[in-house]
């Protein structure tokens, strides 16, 4: 009695010709409870007995839902989205070039230095700077003379001039050819008191090929009276510094 109950009551599961898109339910053999008798606007479905039939629906209904879910190539992971891929890429650097200060950029300069009461005025320049490349030689013209703070008229003479150099390349610090220098042969020095000066020029050698720039720094040794009628001097110090570019094209 029981089997044939169960036979009569578990719901029969029918697969339309249009599976998975239309599953359909009819309702098993009546009873005499009523329950299985359809009712308006269609078959009831019963509710299952069974926990085998339970589960074959269950899983029914999932290939049903899997199927109308997304696809898999409009899911995020797979979105191969160009503009996306491009923002993500890093800039590329843009290389900077340091330009190399050059005080004869004009071709000549002018500069005022003071050592203790004695002002001190320098005229520089130079001729083709686009020669100067490093292995060639360079020469470097100035010339020097001197006015007294508060208008004395004590003498001022020049005893000593010496250039130093310092070379520089794209690596940094390369080697420097000795310094130059120009000793007075005369005592007590050369007279630059205006309105007299002195002139001269330093050729400056031949340097590392990789050469871009270099630092120019002269000192001047004067030696001061110290009473107009004075054979006795004071030593006195201006120093200067220029930096020039060389030609590297």
């Amino acid at each position: 009695m029981l089997a044939r109950e169960l036979a009569n009551t578990t719901p029969r599961l029918k697969i339309a010709a249009g599976f998975p898109h239309a599953l359909s339910f009819s309702p098993g053999r009546g009873s005499a409870t009523g329950h299985n008798r359809p009712d308006r606007g269609g078959p009831m479905f019963r509710p299952l007995r069974s926990g085998a039939a339970a589960l074959a629906v269950a899983g029914l209904l999932g290939i049903v839902l899997t199927a109308c879910g997304t696809p898999p190539w409009e899911q995020p992971q797979f979105s191969h989205d160009a503009s996306a891929q491009r923002s993500s890429a890093p800039p590329t650097p843009t290389p900077t070039v340091t330009a190399v200060h050059n005080d004869l950029a004009t071709g000549a300069t002018q500069r005022q230095l003071q050592a203790g009461a004695i002002g001190v005025t320098v005229n520089y320049w130079a001729d083709h700077l686009d020669q100067w490349t490093p292995q060639a030689s360079k020469p470097l013209h100035f010339s020097l003379t001197t006015t007294l703070d508060g208008g004395s008229t004590q003498h001022v003479y020049l005893s000593r001039v010496t250039l130093t150099l310092a070379v520089s390349g794209p690596k940094g610090t390369l080697p420097a050819p000795s310094p130059l220098a120009d000793q007075s042969t005369v005592s007590p020095g050369y007279l630059v008191s205006s309105p007299y000066s002195y002139s001269q020029t330093f050729v400056v050698p031949a340097l590392d090929a990789a050469a871009t720039s270099m630092q120019v720094t002269l000192e001047y040794e004067l030696l001061l009276q110290t009473t107009p009628t004075s054979s006795d001097y004071a030593k006195q110090t201006a120093t200067d510094t220029l930096t020039i570019a060389l030609a590297t094209g």
